[in-house]
């Protein structure tokens, strides 16, 4: 089962230049992801879902959208053919944005998988805190359960951003606690105390960043991994592999660089 999780910027559009879109629809075709989770799948549940359709048939894959009805910065999953959705839910009541949590039924895997694709408050860590809360009961150790997306929090793995002291305190006080002396890594302490485990860290591939892409430097970013995939205990002993997707094509095709893991029984 090969996963990827990418926040697509806007959902690949700069107002109704889609350039990015079609890069990333591309770069997808190549890397021919058996689950694809997606955050910023803006205007993809507009004019009856015909973006979401669109990006279905270009792909190959099938399409679960969670409307983010605040900020309508979407999230999503979608799967390839041969994996079959058990069920579908929506968070968007707990969440800034909204989470989507599909449950599949994966060839050659012992029980269902569930996938969530979560897209964590941008503005400050006690709000991610709070939305975290809602995700610990999936953490069941014995079940397979995969959660991905853009977290916007550093992990206690890894290092303090270089540079974010540079940052213009608007945006330095998204990534520290409230005294603004430390980094705040509640966020992903919560999740890993709760019995996620950061399968890039597990594979030892935690040291590469996933903003900014090469085209979005100086932007509100500091490098850093603001993105991740993480999976219940079970499901962590069938990972085999991890990585960054860095080419020229995700140089350009969003602010964040994707990431896959591949999971074998």
């Amino acid at each position: 089962m090969k996963v990827m999780s990418y926040n697509t910027l806007f959902g690949g559009f700069d107002g109704n230049d889609g350039k990015r879109f079609n890069a990333q629809i591309k770069l997808i075709n190549e890397i021919k992801p058996d689950v694809l989770l997606i955050q910023e799948a803006k205007n993809f549940t507009q004019n009856g879902m015909k973006l979401m359709y669109e990006m279905e048939n270009q792909i190959n894959m099938r399409g679960f959208i969670a409307p983010a009805p605040h900020t309508g910065q979407n999230t999503g999953v979608f799967i390839g053919p041969g994996i079959k959705p058990l069920s579908f839910e929506v968070d968007s009541v707990h969440f800034h944005h909204a989470v989507a949590i599909l449950k599949l039924d994966v060839p050659n895997l012992d029980q269902p998988v569930t996938v969530i694709s979560a897209h964590l408050c941008p503005f400050g860590p006690h709000v991610r805190l709070r939305e975290v809360y809602y995700l610990t009961n999936y953490a069941v150790a014995d079940q397979y359960t995969l959660l991905a997306g853009d977290f916007n929090s550093v992990s206690p793995y890894d290092p303090d951003p270089v540079g974010l002291d540079n940052l213009p305190s608007h945006f330095r006080a998204r990534y520290v606690k409230p005294d603004g002396k430390k980094v705040d890594r509640r966020t992903l302490e919560t999740l890993y105390q709760a019995g996620f485990v950061d399968i890039a860290h597990l594979l030892e591939k935690h040291g590469d960043t996933t903003v900014p892409a090469a085209n979005f430097t100086g932007t509100e970013f500091v490098p850093f991994r603001s993105d991740y995939i993480l999976t219940t205990k079970a499901l962590s002993a069938l990972a085999v592999s991890y990585e960054v997707i860095k080419n020229p094509i995700t140089d350009f095709a969003s602010d964040h660089y994707p990431i896959m893991a591949v999971f074998k029984k």
